[in-house]
């Protein structure tokens, strides 16, 4: 199963374009292989502007038990009751 991740890169009013490339840049190359990333930009002149960079990325083993343990959870039964 995969997990959304979403990474954000702030950038100031006068931020000069190399410096964004460098950011998204290094981003890239650590994403896993396949990733699908896309790039939005998100903000407003009060709360300042970021790129919002979304993904997929492979769960890790304790992120998969975590899910594993609430699968059931909006089905109404209890692990109790499915132990039964």
């Amino acid at each position: 199963m995969a997990r959304f991740v979403r990474d954000y890169i702030e950038v100031a009013d006068f931020t000069s374009l190399d410096e964004v490339i460098e950011q998204l840049t290094v981003l890239r190359d650590s994403l896993p292989a396949h990733a699908e990333a896309e790039v939005r930009m998100r903000g407003d002149d009060v709360f300042g502007r970021s790129l919002a960079v979304s993904y997929f990325r492979a769960q890790t083993d304790e992120e998969a038990a975590c899910d594993a343990r609430y699968a059931f959870a909006g089905q109404g039964k209890s692990e109790r009751q499915l132990a039964a």
